[in-house]
């Protein structure tokens, strides 16, 4: 059986194929251990890591990842290879281990909280203003 999934990370995107295998992982067609740098492969590495590593050896991955900056494409590629496994083994287990784990392994959710501003004590709130 062969699988589909993408992740995203701003303006990254990741398209994995997941079928049975001995436990390739290529990225743009180079095999993921020369991928630099180290931070951005353990990055993408991070779903086999939580599921077990023998988890790995039955599954080939093919992702072909675009747009963005190294760690872009490291987030991207880590939620399609994370989707990718969930969708192939149809496990809940690994589906609830990865949300307890970090909920962007499966959910491309770009929202942030916004950043403090001077004049106010928050993002959007003002110093109240005193007449008297």
């Amino acid at each position: 059986m062969v699988t589909n999934t993408s992740g995203k990370k701003k303006t990254a995107v990741a398209r994995a194929t997941v079928r049975e295998g001995e436990g390739r992982v290529r990225i743009n067609s180079q095999p993921v251990e020369l991928v630099e740098p180290e931070q951005a492969r353990l990055k993408m590495l991070e779903p086999f890591r939580i599921a077990g590593e023998d988890l790995r050896d039955g599954v080939d991955i093919d992702i072909d990842v675009q747009g963005g900056g190294f760690s872009g494409q490291a987030d991207a590629t880590r939620t399609a290879i994370a989707r990718g496994l969930v969708q192939h083994l149809g496990d809940a287990e690994l589906r609830d281990a990865y949300m307890n784990f970090d909920r962007t392994l499966l959910v491309n959710d770009v929202r942030q909280s916004e950043p403090k501003k001077w004049g106010g004590p928050g993002a959007r709130a003002r110093y109240q203003k005193s007449y008297r």
